[in-house]
């Protein structure tokens, strides 16, 4: 009966989040009838004590992270710099790289700190019409924008600073480049397998010709032939992120220290602040801070003109994406301390002794049922995070090698019908899932294999 209801209290989030509501609203819901039918009397301490605690402390945690992505992202999409990197490599590809274009676009919007729904909505109105000048099918496109912006670029590849890859850092110590190798080698094969999949998708329809296709919504307007920056000027802000990134991951420990205690500040605080926990998150939250100021002094009067609008919407965008991982990552506290949970969790202990493939299983199956990466790994580390960790050491396993496969976990199955970020690129594209998503499950798969991947070759070389 408790394990039922875990499964009953999963489903109802599960349905809530493919329907489209609110997951701050039905993640609470979702835990209060969880509990409630535990134990009634348990819901106002379990609501107040766990859930909101838990969902504040992502918040405080993580926040800054996301409003920062938002803003440097909004701001590359409205001073024109998207658009001029993508120009520049769809010019530089050609159409009949159309495939290889759009991927090599995503990629690098994404690694370089552009939010995923932002490469979404900025890459499609180029990517269609290179799909159209080449005669590849449309159906194909929210795939190949989701190999670009949602598997490799997203938690694979080393100082990625997409949330998934930050999450880790706080529970296993890590930070954003943890584990470069396994990345690397994880990154290479989706990107790799991937492709092969698209090409020989857009050779196969080509042989029966079939090509664009006629009769779609949401078609983008026409280029209008606007000034838009030097594509190396609109590189710039992306490369620093990255080379910041580093140097503050580097940095940050040698000025602080593991831990910083504020009576040298002169403010009385009994509690010293645990700086190894946080570096990897000011490390980003740096480089994306001096990001957008590259952008603002290079494109001022383009942001200035709309500064209200497109700041309330990434501020507004932030809010909602944190608020909705905090909620689910509160949820995930709560599933935890109920009776059903610690007898799943001691199952799959006994049934899976090796610490990675366990984190790999769990991530992955939490990130399917809930439709979020972030979330589902959020739960997964809430709940099970320290007993990770300590099997992994107890193992001689790297915790840098448990932050990768868990991160690379996280995006595997999180891309099932019900994702967010699956249905805001099939709304964008004007496309249902009957029509492309066959193809965006495809790379879901090949996503999920190279978690598994990565943790053989680590076993096989132990490299990290």
């Amino acid at each position: 009966m408790d394990i039922l209801i875990i499964l009953l209290a999963l489903s109802f989030l599960m349905f809530a989040a493919y329907r489209g509501f609110s997951v701050v609203l039905f993640a609470p819901l979702a835990a209060v009838l969880a509990v409630l039918l535990v134990d009634p009397r348990l819901v106002p301490p379990f609501f107040s004590g766990i859930f909101m605690e838990r969902m504040v402390a992502f918040v405080k945690l993580y926040f800054p992270v996301f409003l920062l992505g938002a803003i440097f992202g909004k701001a590359v999409e409205v001073s024109g710099f998207a658009r001029s990197i993508i120009r520049a490599i769809l010019g530089a590809v050609g159409p009949r790289r159309a495939i290889l274009a759009v991927v090599i676009v995503c990629a690098l919007l994404t690694y370089g700190g552009v939010s995923l729904f932002v490469v979404a909505f900025a890459v499609y109105p180029f990517g269609a019409e290179m799909f159209r000048l080449a005669g590849i099918p449309k159906r194909l496109l929210p795939a190949t924008i989701a190999l670009g912006a949602f598997t490799f670029t997203m938690d694979a590849l080393p100082g990625s600073p997409q949330i998934q890859n930050i999450i880790p850092t706080t529970f296993f110590g890590t930070d954003a480049w943890a584990a470069p190798w396994l990345g690397l080698v994880g990154a290479a094969f989706v990107f790799a397998v991937g492709m092969t999949y698209l090409e020989w998708r857009s050779r196969q329809a080509r042989r029966q010709g079939e090509g664009y296709g006629v009769g779609h919504i949401n078609e983008p307007e026409p280029h209008a032939d606007e000034r838009l920056p030097h594509p190396a000027l609109a590189l710039a802000p992306l490369a620093a992120v990255g080379v910041l990134n580093k140097l503050f991951t580097v940095a940050i420990p040698q000025a602080y220290g593991e831990t910083f205690d504020f009576a040298r500040a002169g403010v009385e605080q009994t509690t010293p602040l645990e700086v190894d926990k946080l570096a990897a998150i000011w490390a980003v939250e740096g480089a994306l801070l001096a990001a957008i100021l590259i952008v603002a002094a290079a494109s001022f009067r383009r942001l200035r003109s709309s500064f209200g609008a497109w700041t309330a919407a990434a501020t507004g965008g932030a809010m909602l994406a944190a608020l909705n991982t905090g909620s689910e990552y509160g949820f995930g506290a709560v599933i935890a301390a109920l009776p059903g949970f610690r007898a799943v969790s001691g199952f799959l202990a006994e049934a899976i002794h090796d610490p990675l493939l366990n984190v790999a299983v769990t991530t992955n199956a939490l990130a399917g049922i809930t439709g979020s990466a972030s979330g589902g790994m959020s739960i997964a580390l809430a709940a099970m995070g320290e007993t990770y960790l300590n099997n992994a050491v107890a193992a001689g396993i790297p915790p840098e090698v448990l932050h990768r496969v868990a991160a690379m976990a996280s995006g595997g199955m999180d891309t099932l019908p019900h994702n967010g970020a699956v249905i805001t690129l099939l709304m964008v594209t004007g496309l249902s899932h009957r029509h492309s998503y066959r193809e965006i499950f495809v790379m879901t798969l090949i996503k999920t294999s190279a978690v598994f991947l990565v943790i053989g070759v680590y076993y096989l070389f132990n490299v990290h």
